[in-house]
């Protein structure tokens, strides 16, 4: 089950029904469970557990000592075969830790592509990310937080359980996230109040005038407008109707009143 173009290590132990794929790279004193994938083109740098029943996409890289799939630190776990997924491209620090799901969570952590895990980050059991997202050195996600793309997630930050932190959020370092932050926003402190739209990001991505002219009319009925959330949620769903980008935020807020946290505000 392992690919003859692979190099591995004498001193890396790769069990029986392992499964790796052409040309990956596994340096020294790696461990390798039986119920591990590894795709094309993947390096592990050295000393990295990967357990469970872990699926690890094509090209990504793995530094030192990380662990990943490994049980989750949820009392409730008893052993079930959850499972830890992440795809193409993604860059993993070292001594990052990933935990596998829970039955009651839905059974997988996920992590989508081209991501960036910096040094001593945490990944808890159940949750999810988006692709593209960066998460700095020391940040923490306690379990089945949601994270989508584009999010930079600052480092020292920790984010409760449950939370969903929208795409395109920017959350600076040494925050503690108690609820949910829409798409768009900036975040800071302890708790996490918003700061405004992460508006260069926006530009980054190639947002044209007319959609971040619309996105801070969204924020502005929001946070300025004194409307509660409801009639919040009714005025920028109609403006939601004529933006793509607008919608992302509308069905965030409509997709909050079913939230374990609630919003910040």
């Amino acid at each position: 089950m392992i690919d003859n173009t692979t190099y591995i290590h004498p001193s890396s132990i790769i069990e029986n029904k392992a499964i790796v794929g052409r040309n990956v790279r596994i340096g020294p004193f790696c461990y390798i469970g039986a119920n591990v994938k590894i795709g094309d083109n993947t390096e592990l740098k050295s000393h990295i557990v990967i357990n469970g029943y872990t699926k690890i996409g094509c090209d990504n890289i793995i530094f030192q000592f990380a662990s990943i799939g490994e049980i989750n630190q949820d009392l409730k776990y008893n052993g079930e075969p959850t499972r830890f997924e992440i795809g193409n491209r993604n860059c993993i620090r070292e001594n990052v830790t990933i935990h596998r799901g829970t039955s009651q969570g839905g059974g997988v952590t996920k992590i989508g592509d081209d991501n960036l895990l910096m040094v001593n980050v945490h990944i808890a059991h159940d949750c999810t990310i988006g692709n593209n997202c960066i998460i700095a050195n020391n940040g923490t996600l306690g379990g089945h937080v949601t994270i989508g793309d584009y999010a930079i997630i600052g480092g020292m930050t920790a984010i409760h359980q449950f939370c969903k932190i929208g795409a395109h959020v920017m959350v600076g370092g040494c925050s503690g996230v108690v609820q949910d932050i829409p798409p768009y926003i900036i975040a800071q402190g302890n708790h996490a109040t918003p700061f405004g739209l992460n508006l260069e990001g926006l530009k980054r991505r190639g947002f044209n005038k007319e959609s971040l002219y619309a996105i801070r009319n969204a924020y502005k009925i929001l946070y300025s407008s004194g409307k509660s959330l409801k009639e919040a949620r009714e005025a920028i769903s109609e403006i939601a109707k004529t933006n793509a980008h607008v919608k992302i935020f509308s069905d965030f807020l409509k997709d909050s009143s079913k939230s374990k946290r609630g919003i910040i505000r």
